[in-house]
Order: C-alpha cells, then sequence, then structure tokens
C-alpha cells in the first residue's frame, strides 16, 4: 500500500522560508553624493564603502546603494520610510536640505503631503541619483 502524499499547503497558510531579512538596493552614479545624502542628509548609519557598494544600515536592514556608471531611477517611489511625526520630519529633513515633490493632480498641503483616503499621510522627495522616496505616516 502507497503512502498518501500530504496534500499542498494552503494558500492561506504562511509558507515556511529563510527569506525574512530583505536588503535594500538603490544605485549611484556619483558614490561620494550619494553618501552625502543618506549619511549627513537623511542621518542612516553609515556602515562601509566597499568596492561596488556604498552600505548603510536603517532599522534592521541593510541599504547598499551600488556604485554604477549611469542611474536609471523609476519615476515611482523606490524606497520610503514609515515615520510617526510626518511634519517634524518634513521640517527636519527641508531643514537639511531635501526638497520635496509636488505631484499635478495630488492635493497636497503647504508641506507636500497628501493624504489618502484612509487618512495615510504621504510625503515624496528625490534623492541626488533621481529616485523617488517618501514619508508615511499611517492613519491610526
Amino acid at each position: 500500500m502507497q503512502p498518501l502524499e500530504q496534500p499542498p499547503a494552503s494558500v492561506n497558510e504562511p509558507m515556511m522560508t529563510p527569506l525574512n531579512r530583505p536588503i535594500l538596493f538603490l544605485a549611484t552614479a556619483n558614490a561620494e553624493r550619494s553618501r552625502e545624502f543618506y549619511e549627513r542628509v537623511l542621518g542612516l548609519a553609515f556602515v562601509a564603502d566597499e568596492p561596488y557598494a556604498l552600505v548603510f544600515q536603517v532599522g534592521e536592514t541593510m541599504l547598499r546603494i551600488q556604485k554604477v556608471e549611469q542611474v536609471l531611477a523609476a519615476p515611482y517611489t523606490a524606497l520610503g520610510w514609515a515615520v510617526a511625526d510626518i511634519r517634524r520630519t518634513i521640517r527636519d529633513l527641508s531643514a537639511a536640505g531635501v526638497v520635496f515633490q509636488r505631484y499635478e493632480g495630488l492635493n497636497q498641503d503647504e508641506n507636500g503631503i497628501w493624504q489618502a483616503p484612509s487618512g495615510t499621510l504621504v510625503a515624496w522627495f528625490r534623492d541626488p541619483d533621481g529616485y523617488v522616496l517618501s514619508l508615511t505616516q499611517f492613519a491610526r
């Protein structure tokens, strides 16, 4: 008698995987300028300047900014942060030289903040290579 085969895992059951520590990737055509922005302007913890990437620690996650000849930044958000107080964060980043983006068709306030129908607040800015970065204060 053949043993019964195990049924496939349900779509609703979480898959057991070792893929629980993501690494974030961006790219830069100017490592010095990128390091200045991410370390001094955004305040990320610099880890290393490796031959192929700048490495930063973002909470428990690693950000590797790859050194490339040319960056082809996408026109949509590439990386973002959840923040507790978006207005204070915008004030601090603006004081450090960050310029917040305005988008046609979005009802943004004087700080560039858009309020989603859920009440979540979002603002966007760009890094020196043109990547769109965001701040999000989730509605409570």
